[in-house]
């Protein structure tokens, strides 16, 4: 594909010869002829100088390079675009696996593939072009719509609800009972509440191998349209999340907490029960949100507050030894201050 057809094709900005052929993608120190390389982050501008890159894909033109450039205003966007186009994935032909127990009143759409040792229960519908990979269990009275993909040793319970072109990675577990507990102080015993909700997950989701998602204790768990979840993450039973937002790898979401429209949860960071967070919030890694966070913008610290005053409280912290000395000099020796 000649260098003028990409930046044609999405819109980009050509600066140098259009006629070099692309024939892959790669890092910059990895690239070699006939590749097109990639610069987001501004702190590998460096290895430009050395690159073995036919040309690169960027977010502004740089000054001085001898490789022709294409020059977009989503850079890491059209990145993702090309690598789908020039490596697109390998999954396998359609076809029923004699080996898969599929129950009674399924109804298979056109063109699935469901692997060896899958198993699919009584009344469940599933739709046209979904991959099953070997070793996945789909409970009974599910729905699994279009183009969904579900690789291997997936759990999804009963009546879970999955919308078209989602991605549910490996060990991933939607559906189990959510954690409610009745605790007789009475009797000295604790009493299991059941779980009888399900789990909606709506179109264009991807969730992250071994991430588990609990059922609604009456009504519905639910995750929003294109929201992305990563490997390894909790969400807590009549948890609803709401679209395009991102929850990165060991995140915990207690149960009813509802989550706006693109958010992000940075890695571990803890959700308790019952509140909300607005649309457009960012919360940063290791946080704690213990209480409802309505303005859009960047939380952190334990409990989470806005960014700045985070940050300024750190500053003032990371002062206190030396703060403490000061006042011990004041007040002579130990001065009655103990450590």
């Amino acid at each position: 594909m000649k260098l003028e057809e990409i930046a044609k094709e999405y819109n980009c900005k050509l600066v140098g010869d259009g006629n070099v052929e692309i024939e892959g993608i790669s890092e910059i120190h990895r690239a070699k002829k006939g590749d097109l390389t990639f610069l987001t982050n501004p702190k590998y501008k460096r290895f430009l100088k050395e690159t073995k890159a036919s040309a690169v894909l960027t977010g502004s033109v740089i000054e001085g390079l001898k490789i022709p450039q294409v020059v977009c205003e989503e850079p890491y966007v059209v990145f993702a675009k090309l690598l789908q186009r020039f490596y697109p994935e390998n999954l396998p032909k359609p076809e029923i696996s004699e080996r898969a127990t599929i129950s009674q009143n399924v109804k298979i759409g056109k063109e699935c593939y469901i692997g060896d040792f899958s198993y699919i229960g009584e009344g469940t519908e599933i739709g046209s072009n979904v991959f099953i990979f070997p070793g996945t269990f789909i409970g009974r009275n599910c729905k699994i719509g279009d183009g969904t993909v579900i690789f291997s040793n997936v759990t999804i319970y009963d009546n879970s609800e999955i919308g078209k072109f989602v991605r549910i990675h490996s060990g991933a577990v939607i559906g189990s009972d959510g954690f409610g507990y009745a605790f007789s102080k009475k009797e000295g015993k604790i009493y299991k509440i059941p779980q009888v909700g399900r789990v909606v997950i709506e179109d264009f989701v991807e969730i992250g191998a071994n991430t588990t998602i609990d059922r609604g204790t009456l009504g519905e768990t639910v995750i929003g349209e294109g929201t992305k979840i990563d490997n390894l993450v909790q969400i807590g039973h009549n948890v609803k999340i709401g679209k395009y937002c991102f929850i990165v790898s060991q995140v915990g979401i207690s149960g009813s907490t509802k989550i706006g429209d693109f958010v992000t949860l940075a890695g571990k960071v803890g959700v308790a029960g019952h509140i909300e967070i607005g649309n457009n919030i960012t919360v940063a890694a290791k946080s704690g949100v213990t209480k409802s966070l309505k303005e859009p913008g960047v939380y952190a610290g334990f409990p989470a507050k806005p960014y700045r005053e985070w940050r300024k409280l750190q500053v003032l912290i990371d002062r206190l030894p030396e703060v403490y000395e000061k006042i011990k000099k004041l007040l002579g020796g130990n001065g009655g201050v103990s450590r």
